[in-house]
């Protein structure tokens, strides 16, 4: 069975960026009277455009499709033009054990939180 994106995510998630249906369709990269299908819950997305709505409205394909309430995104992009530092830590981050990433975890939180 297909899964099917909750059209009132779509809607809440177009409103909250203060899109309209024209810029969101723009910004994800479909047409216009497809994202309004998709948002009229006439439609069904392909996983790959779910997964493009999900990345263009930050939030994950598990909160669009109802089967989660926390709309955390699956992952992030991180532009190294837009921010250096944070993809230089996560370029120094890759091959680390998880306790090794737990440590810089915790040194990041006690920083934060003296």
């Amino acid at each position: 069975m297909k899964q099917t994106i909750l059209p009132e995510r779509l809607l809440s998630c177009r409103n909250n960026l203060g899109l309209t249906q024209s810029e969101a369709a723009e910004l994800i990269g479909i047409t216009q009277p497809a994202y309004q299908r998709y948002e009229a819950g006439v439609r069904t997305p392909s996983i790959q455009v779910a997964k493009e709505i999900a990345k263009a409205f930050n939030v994950s394909t598990a909160y669009l499709y109802g089967d989660s309430d926390q709309s955390l995104p699956d992952y992030f992009v991180i532009d190294k033009k837009d921010n250096q530092i944070l993809f230089s830590i996560i370029e120094q981050c890759k091959g680390l054990s998880d306790d090794q990433l737990e440590g810089i975890l915790n040194n990041i939180t006690k920083s934060k939180n003296p």
